[in-house]
């Protein structure tokens, strides 16, 4: 949903009144306890689910009672939904810095070897999360070490880089 960004999805229920698991799938989900408002896709429209509370758990998790959900059938349909927000909610970054859904389709340059691939997703592994870049078929998974990142041009939708010593050649060769 264009304007709109993935931060989990709806895992399972909690309990009989309504109330949902929310698995956020982000790389600090701290930043999301204090969230007012979601939003699922039902039928491509972006639909608002205001939050009545919010408890939060462990390991990613956290349950929610959503306005209008009062019942185990209601929760039911939201089982196995993603869950968004809006990207107005996103402070902007500088050219060093990017969030990870932005940079999908953007040209990954290698300030060496020039065009390397296109983004195609994060890997978001909290010790080593990677940058998944796609050449001619090829995946190309990158460390996302803050040290090799150059800029981020979001007019010309790029991202140049630095790659590690021989990186490439593990993919490429």
């Amino acid at each position: 949903m264009k304007g709109y960004f993935q931060i989990g999805h709806i895992a399972k229920l909690h309990g009989f009144k309504g109330e949902v698991s929310l698995f956020l799938d982000v790389t600090q989900p701290d930043n999301y306890r204090s969230l007012n408002v979601i939003f699922f896709e039902i039928e491509g429209i972006a639909t608002p689910f205001p939050i009545q509370s919010v408890k939060p758990m462990i390991n990613g998790f956290m349950v929610l009672k959503l306005e209008g959900v009062n019942s185990e059938a209601e929760a039911r349909r939201l089982v196995r939904k993603s869950v968004f927000l809006s990207d107005s909610l996103l402070p902007v970054l500088d050219e060093h810095s990017f969030y990870d859904h932005e940079i999908v389709g953007f040209t990954v340059i290698d300030a060496v070897r020039g065009n390397i691939g296109t983004a195609i997703g994060v890997i978001d592994h909290p010790s080593n999360p990677l940058l998944q870049v796609d050449k001619e078929g090829v995946e190309i998974l990158i460390p996302l070490n803050l040290e090799l990142y150059k800029k981020v041009n979001r007019t010309e939708k790029t991202l140049t880089l630095t790659t590690p010593e021989g990186l490439l050649e593990v993919y490429l060769t």
